[in-house]
């Protein structure tokens, strides 16, 4: 196998794994009602902007990893 399509498959791998981490956390974050709940105003700022940084690089990760698999095709 060549050494590019391993790193491609895992870095989508990983943002795939990235995705599934900020939306679960998202999940148990939530109360009966569907409403994320948090201690203070700053925490929930810091924690979205935190978790959308992630996300993006996660799509990035996925990106780069789908272009270096079909770059090897």
């Amino acid at each position: 196998m060549n050494t590019s399509l391993i790193i491609g498959i895992s870095i989508m791998l990983f943002g795939i794994y990235l995705r599934y981490w900020i939306n679960r956390r998202r999940f148990y974050r939530r109360g009966p009602n569907g409403l994320e709940h948090f201690s203070n105003y700053e925490k929930s700022v810091a924690t979205r902007s935190f978790e959308g940084l992630c996300k993006l690089l996660a799509y990035v990760f996925i990106l780069i990893g789908l272009f270096l698999i079909i770059n090897n095709w």
